[in-house]
């Protein structure tokens, strides 16, 4: 069967981690085509979005083959650490994004943009797939409303609940402890031992949480002048 247990899950993970790392998309589609007049405002946002989740497909799954390569997986497992930790310790996620005059301008400034700035999608989603370039496909075209209609709407949700921030965080943790463990060196030590393999999800997702409300918690505190 294809569509088991295991694989809806992988599905609903990727999804949750689009929805959780769509916000800056929202932001690169607002301010490209800020400039536009009202008749060519949707359709560089229509068009944009539609060429740079192609071109993101096509990197994920270039990612999901290169996480095949000896110790790429626990590399990438590690840099997943670094970005949901980034995830919570860092709140200034602005870019500088020059609105376009053009629809041309328009719709190659928000390619390149969500390339560039989706590099964290890739990682996560091509670990999150475990080597399935369906699950890749089906996740990356499910998020596109995501991306396009309710990405705004995420923003405000997670402006005004930040604690949707650090389940967000909990799911790459979860996604990066999976990547490592699955690295042949680790998966060959742990073999199927419950308990540790329950240990390292306990340590990695605790620890992002843990740390990224630390330093958040101390970026918050009032300096001494």
């Amino acid at each position: 069967m294809i569509f088991d247990s295991e694989f809806l899950v992988a599905l609903l993970s990727i999804i949750a981690i689009d929805i959780v790392l769509g916000g800056d998309n929202a932001i690169v589609i607002a301010l490209a085509s800020r400039n536009l007049p009202d008749h060519q405002r949707n359709k560089a946002i229509f068009i944009g979005t539609g060429l740079a989740i192609a071109v993101r497909v096509l990197l994920t799954i270039v990612a999901v083959y290169l996480l095949k390569i000896p110790f790429l997986m626990l590399i990438g497992g590690l840099l997943l650490v670094y970005i949901a930790y980034n995830l919570l310790a860092d709140d200034n996620h602005d870019a500088d994004i020059k609105g376009g005059t053009t629809l041309v301008e328009a719709i190659r400034t928000i390619v390149v943009a969500d390339v560039v700035m989706g590099v964290d999608n890739v990682l996560a989603i091509a670990g999150a797939a475990h080597g399935n370039i369906l699950l890749v496909i089906i996740g990356l075209l499910v998020s596109v409303p995501i991306i396009i209609w309710g990405s705004k709407l995420i923003l405000h949700f997670m402006e005004k609940y930040p604690s949707i921030i650090y389940i967000g965080a909990a799911i790459l943790g979860f996604t990066s402890a999976g990547m490592i463990m699955e690295e042949e060196v680790v998966h060959n030590w742990i073999g199927d031992n419950f308990g540790l393999k329950l240990l390292i999800y306990i340590v990695v997702i605790g620890g992002i949480l843990l740390a990224g409300w630390f330093t958040k918690r101390s970026k918050a505190r009032p300096k001494n002048v």
